[in-house]
């Protein structure tokens, strides 16, 4: 916030907010100067004078040479905190420490977990916004309390759909605590989906990281099997949880840069490029499963309303067709050429259109056994998620179709944007009002 206060002073004055400008431009702090105008500018979004910087800034973006500088991965910082997060993983991970005898402590609590010393990472490394992320820590530790002490008012039957609802959607606040921190309380919609995106390829590198880490650990296992030692079971937790815990700070360093607000980060080198192609190679493949599929529904119509699984699998695939045309919409519609941005508008339109299709058969599907068997959390979590991906689907294809082909992937920024809202309301939902209603 190093502008922010001479902003304020030169908020009604054009000429000295110009002055301002060409000064952290010379002095190379122009990343500094915008986000500290934006950040103003969403706090008062009916100023016109910053209005009138915000549609400048939109509309001229960072060179990528200025919002994308060689940096120096703070990997001391990194390994540090990730071999804290391993190690505390490991200290809990006794095969007979069992929440209510249905699930490990470390199963239940690994992503608060990793995620307390990633916002430690997140606010040593550039030494800002400590208050905050401490805020953020404490609140993670106040609903992951809340959480398991309600198991224990439970029935049997509700105790463990409970626990096994906080075990997927703890990972979900956790994701929710580290956007707070790096977005602030108030933010952009490019700043919001340039989070999104961030967040994206931070899951994909710890998947390869954990590829590998898996292969490292099976090799070093083998090894010392092939002498005859057979490692005992504290030392395999040790490498198996201690490695694990080593993930997500490693996949944060590696994707992301602290000193930088979020629609400043590099999109467009390395793994980043990588996805991005990635997700819009996949995008033609996965418009030809859905169409097959579509085709295919009538002549086993009634599999999702007698089988659990199959309706499962439905409720995966919303949320993977969601990150799918997340990864395919690009940051900024100037990298790619008109055809291409034709195509993926087309792409992305048939996609949404297709899946959403699929979502209100598969929520017919959950009403139908709800109507059966009685309302139940899980049913009601899925029923909950099932409408907000349908409300994110029909959004992007109305979106869409509204527009037109100019100013698309703006719009389609908002609509992501705006889904976070959705996503966050239902993850509280899910981990303090649903304990509640099925006590």
């Amino acid at each position: 916030m190093k502008y922010l206060p001479e902003i304020q002073s030169a908020q009604s004055d054009p000429q000295g907010l110009e002055t301002l400008y060409q000064v952290a431009r010379q002095a190379n702090e122009e990343a500094e100067f915008r986000a500290d105008l934006l950040n103003l500018q969403t706090q008062l979004p009916d100023d016109l004078l910053l209005a009138a910087w915000y549609h400048r800034f939109q509309s001229n973006p960072l060179p990528i040479s200025t919002t994308a500088p060689a940096r120096r991965i703070r990997w001391d910082l990194a390994v540090l905190f990730g071999l804290a997060t391993g190690l505390v993983l490991w200290a809990i991970s006794d095969p007979d420490w069992m929440y209510l005898r249905h699930i490990p402590y470390w199963g239940l609590f690994w992503a608060p977990i990793a995620t307390i010393f990633a916002l430690l990472f997140l606010a040593f490394v550039p030494r800002e916004h400590l208050r905050r992320n401490l805020w953020l820590i404490l609140g993670l530790v106040i609903v992951s309390a809340y959480g398991t002490l309600m198991a224990d008012t439970h029935i049997f039957w509700t105790t463990n759909q409970h626990l096994d609802l906080m075990a997927i959607h703890l990972p979900l606040l956790c994701w929710i605590a580290l956007g707070l921190a790096l977005l602030g309380w108030r933010s952009q919609p490019s700043s919001r989906f340039a989070f999104l995106t961030k967040s994206l390829e931070v899951i994909v590198t710890a998947g390869l990281y954990l590829i590998f880490g898996v292969a490292f650990g099976a090799l070093t296992i083998g090894l010392f099997e092939a002498l005859d030692i057979i490692l005992p079971d504290r030392i395999l937790r040790l490498i198996g949880l201690g490695g694990f815990g080593l993930l997500p700070i490693l996949a944060i360093a590696t994707m992301y840069d602290p000193h930088l607000p979020p629609a400043e980060q590099d999109f467009s080198q390395g793994l980043s490029r990588f996805i991005t192609t990635m997700m819009r190679l996949l995008l033609p493949l996965t418009l030809l499963v859905l169409v097959i599929y579509v085709c295919v529904i009538p002549f086993n119509f009634m599999a999702p309303f007698t089988d659990r699984d199959v309706l499962i699998v439905y409720n995966i695939m919303e949320f993977g067709i969601v990150g799918l045309l997340l990864g395919a919409t690009p940051m900024r519609t100037t990298e790619l050429s008109p055809r291409l941005q034709n195509l993926l508008h087309k792409g992305i339109l048939a996609v949404a259109a297709l899946a959403a299709l699929v979502g209100l058969y598969a929520l017919a599907a959950v009403v139908y056994r709800t109507g059966l068997g009685g309302l139940t959390p899980n049913r009601t979590v899925i029923i909950g998620w099932n409408v907000v991906n349908i409300s994110i689907l029909g959004a992007v294809v109305v979106t869409l179709l509204r527009g037109g082909l100019p100013g698309w992937a703006e719009r389609l920024h908002k609509v992501f944007s705006r889904a976070i809202l959705a996503y966050v309301i239902w993850t509280l939902f899910v981990l303090i009002v649903t304990p509640i209603l099925f006590r």
